[in-house]
């Protein structure tokens, strides 16, 4: 049970954070949904090998951060969840693109590394945006943001209820987690042949649990086209931060920032 509790605890993080009260969680939720895509989009807009095109933006996370009060090290860590994801997508690169780029030292580095290092930072440097904007901003505003945006109802539901209900999942697989080791006389996991059983009890428990979640929903006047509620007005201080991260983004996609600083540290 202790697992459990922690485990959840864990995940309602972010949650938690978003409660704070510091300059940034005061902004308006669709300024600060515009901003993480522009952002986005703007990073993902290098082509593979702009790894020192790139590397400027990491500004952008660490201000962010600091401006928002929130734990470095607890977004680090969410972060690095999906690096293996990305490592293992690029690390064929290396194999293919043997083609050297530079020499640091005696250190040969090839397209195909120059390429895998600006994927794991660009991953980095996405990933770090969408956790601080669910940081800084309660799930209900930005979830009640993306109807006034007009995104699918449908959409924006299954990104709430998974959220909310993700919990009832964990409880549910430990719950047979435990179950399957108090009857199997000491082993220390699943076995593989058990797996495929032990997912599909899984799934119809909640398959289960989840039409009575629904319908104990609908009874309090669930619909799946709630209302998004009258938006807070725009003020000088959204429209202000917008402006600049916009305007940097910009900056940052058209000028070669670190090519300037590096001449200027090491002049030809």
């Amino acid at each position: 049970m202790h697992d459990i509790a922690r485990t959840t605890e864990t995940l309602y993080t972010l949650e938690q954070l978003a409660a704070g009260r510091s300059g940034l969680h005061r902004l308006h939720p669709g300024v600060k949904i515009l901003a993480t895509l522009f952002f986005m989009v703007t990073v993902i807009s290098f082509d593979r090998y702009s790894l020192g095109r790139i590397v400027p933006f990491l500004f952008y996370p660490c201000i962010l951060i600091a401006w928002g009060d929130i734990p470095p090290a607890l977004l680090l860590r969410r972060t690095a969840l999906a690096l293996p994801f990305c490592l293992f997508a690029g690390i064929s690169n290396l194999i293919f693109e043997r083609g050297i780029v530079v020499y640091l030292g005696n250190f040969a580095v090839s397209y195909g590394l120059l390429s895998l290092v600006t994927l794991l930072l660009r991953t980095l440097l996405c990933v770090a945006a969408v956790l601080i904007l669910m940081a800084v901003t309660p799930l209900c505003r930005l979830a009640a943001q993306l109807r006034r945006f007009h995104c699918p109802a449908l959409f924006v539901s299954l990104l709430e209820i998974s959220y909310r209900y993700i919990a009832v999942l964990i409880a549910e697989a430990s719950s047979m987690y435990t179950a399957y080791i108090l009857r199997s006389g000491g082993a220390k996991g699943i076995e593989l042949k058990h797996m495929g059983s032990f997912i599909g009890h899984l799934f119809l428990r909640s398959a289960d649990r989840a039409e009575r979640v629904y319908a104990a929903m609908k009874c309090r006047g669930y619909d799946l086209d709630l209302p998004a509620g009258n938006p807070r007005p725009l003020n000088a201080a959204d429209i202000i931060f917008l402006t600049l991260v916009c305007g940097f983004c910009i900056l940052f996609r058209l000028v070669d920032i670190s090519a300037i600083l590096g001449s200027w540290i090491i002049p030809s």
